[in-house]
């Protein structure tokens, strides 16, 4: 069990029941984009703690943070300062992803840091006919230096942007798999329908591959009948593909962001880091389903 890097010296976190430390061991990572093109459904809260108890578990985690905001990149304490090279630098071509990476304060777990200039990437590669797959082709070129120069990665998560801008595309394009964070709020099916047709989009002309992993259940409050009322709906719609781990609205997962700390860091017991932690073992779990069949 990790010893999580925290002045207050936490307890080690509880593993969700049927999760080993036997992760992705093959050559290639599983790459996974956190994607919803509305904002404030928990989608880089999502990218964070799911990235951070996925290294809990014994998962070694890149997390790309892929919008322009950079909110993962301080959540994870990386500050501004420190972003000399980031995702704007790789999608330009302009160095490595090895060469942009940073070791987070929780084992296991590096981060490629994004900066405002990524906001700037769509206009600068209008030109490039391979503008679409820089992400996947820096991706692909990394990963054959990665033996020689870093730890092997089981996981590699996206954080998109909310929009679905050139920048989500190239997300779609390098992924095999999407997870869509969905607020439970009166218009959640209507922004998850514009989604699905990017994505349908993206299958048929430039990854056949991705699918839908699953959707995940955000900021649930159970004392709010619209709330109970929400997921029930999106569950009669998507069916399994909804994760039965539910994320609580929780006052710290709130606040760990501004501590540059994931919730399972800042305070691990709270209801939602152990939703995550949850959520993790259910993926995980999932991700074993193809090999046992």
């Amino acid at each position: 069990m990790p010893d999580f890097p925290d002045s207050k010296s936490p307890e080690p976190v509880e593993f969700p029941a049927g999760v080993s430390r036997e992760t992705n061991t093959g050559d290639a990572p599983r790459i996974v984009a956190i994607a919803n093109q509305k904002g404030g459904v928990g989608k880089t809260t999502t990218a964070i703690n799911l990235a951070t108890a996925l290294a809990a578990v014994g998962a070694r985690v890149l997390l790309i943070d892929l919008d322009p905001q950079g909110n993962a990149s301080t959540g994870l304490g990386i500050g501004h300062e420190l972003r000399d090279r980031s995702s704007y630098d790789v999608l330009i071509g302009a160095c490595s992803i090895h060469a942009a990476i940073h070791a987070t304060a929780v084992p296991g777990l590096w981060l490629l840091p994004s900066t405002v200039d990524l906001s700037g990437a769509e206009l600068e590669l209008v030109t490039d006919s391979r503008r679409m797959h820089r992400l996947r082709d820096a991706l692909q070129d990394g990963l054959q230096e990665q033996a020689v120069e870093t730890p092997h990665f089981s996981h590699i998560i996206i954080d998109c942007p909310p929009a679905l801008s050139l920048l989500t595309v190239n997300a779609l394009t390098a992924a095999d798999s999407v997870i869509v964070p969905l607020q439970c709020e009166f218009f959640a099916l209507e922004g998850l329908s514009q989604l699905l047709r990017t994505v349908e989009l993206v299958q048929s002309t430039l990854n056949p591959a991705l699918e839908i992993q699953g959707v995940v259940l955000t900021m649930f409050d159970s004392r709010n009948n619209l709330s109970q009322q929400v997921a029930a709906d999106v569950r009669s719609h998507l069916g399994p593909k909804v994760y039965q781990t539910i994320i609580p609205r929780n006052v710290r997962i709130s606040e760990a962001p501004s501590y540059g700390k994931p919730a399972l860091i800042y305070d691990h017991h709270c209801a939602g880091s152990r939703a995550y932690m949850q959520l993790a073992g259910e993926i995980l779990r999932q991700e074993k389903q193809p090999e046992a069949a």
